[in-house]
């Protein structure tokens, strides 16, 4: 039987959510919660892999067992023994070949700046010194919804058959004193979204030109792109599955 699960988390404490050998991942946590509960080794397949010191507010796992799990209090229990911050936020009973990464159609990320010194958001937000030009970056943003091959914002050494991603949302927000980068993809690279944040952000300052950007992403080339944000201001915000994948959480009090 597979399940999947809701869950959240703050990863400043983590190397990120895949399991390496010696580092504290949110993987880990998560699978010694489920092999301890559930008294039976389990492995977990995620929706995503987040580096290190990236959030997520809406990631799914997946995992099987053999006999159906007894889901009262689940969620209590689970928030209980897992760190502060992790979260579960909900279970589901799914078909046997459902799959959380393969399966899903569609993934958001935010990318948070702050535009003034806060000392309570220095490790969910990015501090900018200077306030960019939002208009500019935003019209750079939308053209990206016209690339495919997004090569020139990967990480160089990365095992992919193909740099082509769909991007069906990409936009700046101000809301309050946070800039928020919103982008939405059918699949991700490897640092892709902190490359393309920081380069918008170069655009931003006036550093590059809108030619300048267009010529970047034509090049394929990492070299030309600008330097990758930090970690801690981005989050995976969504998740989305077609509709044969039923996501229906099981009552658990």
């Amino acid at each position: 039987m597979r399940y999947f699960l809701e869950i959240a988390y703050n990863g400043t404490n983590y190397c990120g959510w895949q399991k390496q050998p010696d580092e504290n991942t949110i993987q880990q946590e998560i699978e010694h919660f489920l092999s301890t509960v559930l008294q039976q080794e389990i492995h977990t397949t995620g929706a995503g892999r987040t580096d290190t010191g990236v959030h997520a507010s809406q990631m799914y796992v997946h995992f099987d067992v053999s006999e159906a799990i007894n889901t009262r209090n689940f969620l209590y229990k689970a928030n209980s023994f897992l760190p502060p911050d992790i979260s579960v936020l909900n279970i589901y009973l799914v078909k046997d070949d459902d799959h959380t990464r393969f399966d899903a159609i569609s993934r958001e990320y935010e990318y948070r700046v702050s535009i003034k010194k806060d000392p309570f958001s220095i490790t969910s937000a990015y501090q900018l010194k200077n306030f960019p030009d939002i208009e500019l970056m935003n019209e750079a943003a939308s053209s990206l919804l016209k690339y495919t091959n997004f090569q020139a914002f990967s990480k160089v050494r990365t095992e992919v058959k193909t740099f082509n991603c769909k991007v069906t949302k990409a936009e700046w927000t101000l809301k309050d004193d946070k800039l928020v980068f919103t982008i939405s993809a059918d699949r991700f690279l490897r640092n892709m979204v902190r490359a393309i944040v920081g380069t918008l952000l170069e655009l931003g300052s006036g550093k590059i030109t809108i030619e300048d950007f267009h010529a970047i992403i034509a090049s394929k080339n990492r070299s030309n792109a600008g330097t990758s944000v930090p970690a801690h201001g981005l989050y995976l915000t969504k998740v989305i599955y077609p509709e044969s994948v039923s996501l229906t959480p099981i009552k658990t009090t």
